[in-house]
């Protein structure tokens, strides 16, 4: 098979929140959870020094703020936020549900390159 596939819904939840897919993926390079947040709730402030991975959040529904080094981000539905290694965050989620895809992976830079073109390879489209 070339291929893995699963339901976001069928992964057991962290944190009350997070789905996260890559262990039943089988993922190598690139981390992906689904975040259904309850009103009211927040993720734990966190960074990712240690493994050096930067982050997107796309809000898929709802509104909610994502704090980036103690500032405050408001987000809406389509809104996607980018957030570098060391920058501390947290999903704060306003008073009604929300849903977030966040997709972490180590720098794709060109070790030879100038560092800021990302590799397009195998990209279609």
């Amino acid at each position: 098979m070339t291929y893995r596939k699963v339901n976001y819904e069928e992964v057991e939840q962290v944190s009350s929140a997070m789905h996260v897919l890559s262990d039943p993926l089988e993922t190598e390079q690139v981390g992906v959870t689904v975040a259904r947040c309850d009103p009211g709730w927040k993720s734990k402030p966190h960074d990712h020094t240690d493994n050096d991975h930067e982050e997107i959040y796309v809000l898929i529904e709802g509104e909610a703020t994502v704090v980036v080094d103690d500032e405050p981000v408001s987000m809406e539905t389509g809104d996607a936020l980018w957030i570098p290694p060391a920058s501390t965050r947290q999903i704060r989620n306003g008073d009604s549900e929300s849903a977030f895809v966040l997709v972490s992976a180590p720098s794709i830079a060109d070790d030879e390159g100038d560092g800021d073109e990302w590799l397009l390879s195998g990209f279609a489209g």
